[in-house]
């Protein structure tokens, strides 16, 4: 066995080598054994055959899971009733306006101050192509859908200790990060080392793949010329009549790039679950939410706040309170329960269930998440910096911003994703701050990347998830440990009671998994009705 230090590079790690560079197909491997990144299973419609007997389900939870299963059950000739805490549908599918308002946990009641329009969407905020069954649902709604723009090479990476804290352009650190990575590899292909590995024809194919892919001249250096200018942009752009040639940019050296780490932020325009193409509903995300409601607004009944969950061998009783006015029991019964309360707040509720299931429901944490929308007088990305749509990220405690993808170009003011933070200390930083608190901090770090916020900012508002009631939490936040051990525990039908969510899926976080999870559950339940 040879030396490890001695190994010879072989066809496969060169390949690999170039790919994890360019972020795809290392990655994508990566993420697809983990069970993030495969494409979705869902082959279309479900078709819930067999004489139901006029059973009855209640749905606890009327988020896109629970509205799926109230949709297809209600299709097959189900009963079904919907208990919802909210006011509204949807859940964690929610977009805010002005004139809205919530209260978070503490009782601090924010009120949307944003122009009519304009909004945020505080939970999911985008849809990649490969959710097949989400998008299938909007088809099948009547849901307008819209490109939404995750990279955009104009947009800024930021470091506070790199360039002097100045923001740089994503084209300029990819193009030259590629460009440099390209040239040491070609002149190592040069030198013979990889020889033994690959064969004379497919190095000259490489040295052509590599000039191509990094920009590289003739005798394969990445410098400052017209040829790099063509992928990172010019100093001085071509224009017309006299005066109008092109003038190449300096490149940023590869040392600086590697110092800076701002090269690890190009792996989110590569990874499978943020490739284009993307898309969000036209007006909000919320709109799917409405959708699904003109569907079967008439099963669900808001302000529904469970407080206990029983069985027996004839059926399911839940009992709930107006959550509004939370003086009154009330109870709800059916012959089959599909729950879709998050595990935050069902780990938390009474409800009779075997102890493997229990502990499955108590053992799933739910990450944090802020996101902080700002409104501007104007839309000076596009007016001031040419950003339209896409992302900056930063090392600054807001970690994003988010330029929208949607009323390109027009005159007045507009609405910033000002900070997307989830999980680590910043997220936890955030929520304990009082939510004008966290915008004036999400204004004061977001100047340091565009300085005409302090001028421009007019209003925010700021949803910190761990302090949303219905949710405690922005999504069940697995361990692979814990897979192992629970999760198949938590999708299985405990005597009546069957549970469905994105915490019962292998896409957390997304409206995909929460949809797919439904499908299965209520696929899985109608089987046992047919068989009784």
């Amino acid at each position: 066995m040879p030396n490890e230090s001695e190994t010879t590079v072989s066809r496969r790690d060169l390949l690999s080598l170039v790919g994890s560079v360019a972020g795809s197909a290392a990655m994508y491997q990566a993420m697809t054994s983990l069970g993030f990144a495969s494409e979705t299973n869902y082959k279309g419609p479900i078709k819930l055959a067999g004489d139901t007997k006029g059973a009855s389900v209640l749905v606890l939870g009327a988020g896109l899971a629970g509205m799926t299963a109230a949709l297809e059950l209600r299709a097959a000739g189900y009963k079904v009733q919907v208990l919802e805490f909210n006011t509204r549908p949807g859940g964690r599918n929610w977009s805010l306006r002005g004139g809205d308002s919530f209260t978070e946990l503490g009782g601090a009641t924010q009120a949307c101050g944003f122009e009519d329009g304009l909004y945020l969407n505080p939970g999911p905020w985008r849809i990649p192509y490969h959710h097949r069954a989400l998008l299938d649902y909007c088809k099948r709604l009547g849901v307008a859908l819209e490109p939404f723009i995750q990279l955009n090479h104009n947009a800024l990476l930021h470091a506070s200790t790199a360039f002097a804290g100045k923001p740089q352009r994503i084209r300029d650190i990819k193009t030259d990060f590629q460009g440099h990575v390209s040239e040491l590899l070609a002149k190592t292909t040069q030198q013979g080392k990889l020889d033994e590995a690959v064969t004379v024809e497919d190095k000259e194919i490489l040295l052509q793949a590599l000039r191509s892919w990094g920009a590289l001249d003739k005798n394969y250096a990445y410098q400052a010329n017209l040829i790099s200018a063509a992928y990172r942009g010019y100093a001085k752009d071509p224009g017309g009549g006299l005066g109008a040639a092109p003038v190449a940019g300096e490149v940023i050296k590869l040392q600086d790039i590697l110092k800076s780490r701002l090269w690890g932020y190009l792996r989110n325009f590569s990874l499978h679950e943020f490739q284009t193409t993307m898309f969000q509903p036209v007006g909000g995300m919320d709109m799917i939410g409405k959708a699904f409601a003109r569907e079967v607004g008439d099963l669900i009944q808001f302000d529904a706040k469970v407080t206990r969950i029983q069985q027996s061998d004839g059926g399911v009783t839940v009992n709930f309170v107006n959550s509004k006015a939370p003086s009154a029991q009330q109870t709800a019964t059916a012959d089959w329960c599909v729950c879709t309360i998050p595990l935050s707040i069902l780990s938390q509720i009474n409800i009779q269930v075997g102890p493997r299931m229990k502990a499955a429901i108590d053992a799933v944490p739910y990450s944090s998440s802020v996101k902080i929308g700002l409104q501007f007088k104007r839309r000076f990305w596009e007016e001031d910096e040419s950003i339209y749509g896409g992302i900056s990220y930063t090392d600054l405690p807001i970690r994003q911003i988010s330029y929208p993808s949607s009323g390109f170009n027009r005159s007045g003011r507009g609405v910033l994703l000002g900070a997307y933070v989830y999980e680590g200390a910043n997220s936890y930083e955030f929520t304990s701050m009082a939510p004008a608190d966290r915008i004036a901090r999400a204004v004061e770090f977001g100047s340091r990347i565009h300085p005409q916020y302090r001028a421009e900012f007019e209003n925010g508002i700021a949803v910190a998830w761990h302090r949303v009631p219905f949710t405690l939490g922005c999504a069940g936040s697995w361990t692979e440990k814990a897979r192992a051990e629970h999760y198949d525990n938590l999708c299985q039908i405990d005597g009546r009671i069957v549970l469905a969510g994105e915490h019962a899926s292998y896409i957390p976080a997304w409206q995909e998994g929460a949809i797919l999870s439904s499908l299965d559950a209520i696929t899985r339940l109608h089987e046992r009705v047919v068989r009784r």
